[in-house]
């Protein structure tokens, strides 16, 4: 587990990091940094999707995962959680917001025309949706967990960890992933550091249930999962694009399906043979 935890805490760092440069960024640089994330992300994903060996399970549990994810509205129900923690975090932090915001709207343009208490409190609000302009809580997070949980390398690596006390992999994911979380949140905002929630329950479930899955993963399984996993972080990067937006954890569910299909491979091809294919 501690591999897992250092990887969350690399999230959380590269993220308070990203705030503090995001900050001092204007909307035209923003903007400059989202395209080098969608960029980066787009070539992540789609070298992470030429690893697929059999196209036609990926396809399939693309598109029949897609349908359930649709039909059971998986993208919906991560945004609304996503707005519950920003909800919570609203609240830890109204006050300092006030206190700061406060303080710019006590000093008018004008010494001579100072502001009535109903002036103020509007440009309190104007000032903290300012502040936060350009932030999609909710699909920074979602955007993040599954860029950070999708790949071979949480898998694989959690599996090292878990059965071989080997966490190179982890060790150098938490690297790779820290500075992901730099570049999404200097252009989504804070949603992003929450992603270290699932990265904990998702890496380190699979830590320490290494011993009994380990002899079920196969070099096809890993091939097939980092195939399907590319085609949802090739998602995220259109998304930040802005080319087309896909609801990506919709896809979700596709992940379950390729991982079936890798275990019935034998039982697929036998078929396959018998029919003369």
């Amino acid at each position: 587990m501690i591999a897992t935890i250092i990887n969350a805490l690399a999230i959380i760092i590269g993220s308070l990091l990203g705030l503090v440069l995001g900050g001092k960024i204007s909307e035209k640089y923003r903007n400059v940094v989202f395209d080098g994330a969608g960029i980066t992300t787009v070539i992540i994903g789609i070298s992470m999707g030429l690893a697929s060996q059999r196209i036609i399970y990926l396809a399939l549990s693309l598109i029949i995962g897609g349908l359930i994810g649709s039909a059971l509205d998986f993208d919906g129900a991560i945004l609304r959680f996503g707005a519950f923690l920003e909800r919570i975090t609203q609240r830890k932090s109204s006050r300092s917001d006030s206190k700061v915001i406060s303080e710019s709207i006590t000093k008018p343009v004008s010494e001579s025309v100072p502001l009535t208490d109903a002036e103020a409190a509007a440009e309190t609000a104007a000032l903290i949706a300012d502040h936060r302009s350009g932030w999609d809580f909710g699909h920074a997070f979602l955007n993040a967990s599954v860029l950070f949980c999708v790949g071979a390398m949480a898998l694989l690596g959690s599996f090292k960890a878990g059965t071989e006390g080997d966490y190179t992999l982890i060790l150098t994911k938490s690297i790779l992933d820290g500075f992901m979380a730099i570049l999404m949140t200097a252009a989504m905002g804070p949603g992003v550091a929450f992603s270290a929630l699932p990265i904990l329950v998702y890496q380190g479930a699979l830590t320490l249930a290494a011993q009994s899955v380990k002899p079920f993963v196969s070099s096809l399984m890993l091939s097939e999962l980092t195939g399907v996993g590319g085609a949802m972080v090739l998602m995220i990067g259109l998304n930040l694009l802005s080319i087309k937006q896909i609801k990506t954890a919709n896809f979700l569910p596709a992940l379950l399906l390729i991982v079936a299909l890798a275990l019935l491979d034998p039982a697929i091809l036998a078929a396959a043979r018998s029919f003369g294919f």
